[in-house]
């Protein structure tokens, strides 16, 4: 398994979504609850990075923190 890896404009936070590639399969957690971890195929993987580069959640809410 590969190292898990956030988003470099995360610094040093700590709570921060991270993913790693695990075999054929890629995880990802939140690193304030490292013990649950959503597993997914690449494909869908991409597939949603691309959904969220293109906005397509955006409509969910804004998430920024003050």
């Amino acid at each position: 398994m590969s190292t898990w890896r956030k988003a470099s404009a995360s610094g040093e936070s700590t709570d921060c979504v991270e993913v790693r590639a695990a075999g054929e399969l890629v995880e990802i957690r939140e690193s304030d609850r490292p013990e649950v971890v959503v597993r997914t195929t690449p494909r869908k993987w991409a597939a949603f990075v691309r959904g969220v580069k293109s906005g397509e959640f955006d409509r969910y809410g804004d998430f920024t923190r003050p």
